[in-house]
C-alpha cells in the first residue's frame, strides 16, 4: 500500500481492472482546497496513456512486477516465440503484446515485464530504444528534388518495416531506428 504523496515514476498498481504504471506525476498544492497529485498513467495491457488525479491521502495497492531478458527466436501466424536468456525457457506471445514487432529480427534481445500475482502473465515486451537494421530497398535520391534541407524518403528495412529517413541513405546501408517513435537515428 502506498500513499499518493509517495508516488514515483515506475510504480505499478492495479486500478479499474487494469494494470497501470506511473509515467509522470506532479504534486499540486493549490492556495485553496486540499493538495492532490496529477499523474500520467500507462495501461500496461493495451499501452494507452491515461491522466488521473489522486487526492493527497489516497492509497493504492502496488503489485509485484518483474523484468526478464528474452531473445526473439521466430514469428509465426499465431504470434512470436522467445527464449529466456538465462534459463533457456521458451514462451509464445500473441501479436498484440509486442509493440513495433516489425522492427524485430531473429536474435533480437528484448525485455519483458511479468506481473507475478495472482497468476504469472506477460504484460509487455519492449525492444531496446534503438535497433540496428539494414536497408533492403531505397529509392535513389534525385538532385534538386527538394527545396528544404530536411527532406525524407521511405525505405524498407530487412524486417519488412518501412521508416522515413534522410535522402542520403542508400540500399545496403545499416541504420539505427528509434523503436518508440519509429524515427531514423543515424547511419552505422
Amino acid at each position: 500500500m502506498i500513499q499518493a504523496g509517495d508516488f514515483k515514476n515506475g510504480i505499478t498498481f492495479e486500478m479499474d481492472n487494469g494494470v497501470y504504471q506511473i509515467k509522470e506525476f506532479q504534486h499540486v498544492k493549490p492556495g485553496k482546497g486540499p493538495a492532490f497529485v496529477k499523474t500520467k498513467l500507462r495501461n500496461l495491457e493495451n499501452g494507452r496513456i491515461l491522466e488521473n488525479t489522486f487526492t493527497a491521502g489516497a492509497k493504492i495497492e502496488t503489485i509485484n512486477v518483474e523484468r526478464r531478458p528474452y531473445q526473439f527466436l521466430y514469428g509465426d501466424e499465431d504470434g512470436f516465440n522467445f527464449m529466456h536468456e538465462e534459463t533457456y525457457e521458451q514462451i509464445h506471445l500473441p501479436h498484440d503484446v509486442v509493440d513495433n514487432a516489425d522492427l524485430m529480427k531473429e536474435g533480437q534481445h528484448v525485455e519483458m515485464m511479468f506481473v507475478l500475482e495472482p497468476e504469472e502473465r506477460c504484460l509487455t515486451c519492449e525492444l531496446p530504444t534503438y535497433v540496428t537494421l539494414e536497408v533492403t530497398y531505397a529509392e535513389p535520391a534525385v538532385k534538386g528534388n527538394t527545396a528544404s534541407t530536411s527532406a525524407l524518403k521511405e525505405v524498407t528495412l530487412e524486417t519488412g518495416a518501412k521508416v522515413m529517413v534522410p535522402l542520403f541513405i542508400n540500399q545496403g546501408e545499416k541504420i539505427t531506428v528509434n523503436t518508440s517513435d519509429r524515427t531514423y537515428g543515424q547511419r552505422v
